[in-house]
């Protein structure tokens, strides 16, 4: 299986597994998938570090270059055609990094693990990540 991870589930691998529910854990650990690391993801880890809303044990670009590698992880750069996708998207969602996400994942028929209730709002097929219960849109 071949599915895009939401920047805070890729985080979580690293720094707070137990929040993973098992399942997603289980698709992470496993060689059999693969897992596409958007740049979008890059950007936000960056953005979040240099404003001091993230803490990471080492720099960004080594964090991420190593948990990249690490998972074999696919790269995903972010193209003009999913940046324009994000017009057509209802208001679900205001984060702009999310909105890109799930653009991305609309336009490259990538299903997105992610533990975000409102991203489940979207025509976008969900792993559920999170310990809680799904929302109901993704049972």
């Amino acid at each position: 299986m071949r599915f895009l991870i939401d920047t805070h589930c890729w985080l979580w691998t690293f720094l707070s597994p137990e929040r993973l529910n098992d399942s997603a854990a289980a698709l992470m650990a496993s060689e059999e998938n693969t897992i596409v690391f958007s740049a979008i993801c890059a950007a936000e880890i960056a953005l979040k570090v240099r404003i001091g809303k993230l803490q990471l044990p080492d720099a960004a670009r080594e964090f991420v270059d190593s948990g990249v590698e690490h998972f074999e992880m696919k790269p995903l750069p972010l193209y003009m055609h999913h940046a324009l996708r994000v017009a057509d998207l209802p208001l679900h969602h205001r984060d702009p990094f999310d909105r890109l996400l799930v653009a991305q994942a609309q336009m490259e028929g990538l299903p997105l693990m992610t533990a975000d209730p409102k991203l489940a709002e979207y025509d976008v097929q969900i792993i559920w990540a999170g310990k809680g219960e799904a929302p109901p849109q993704i049972q």
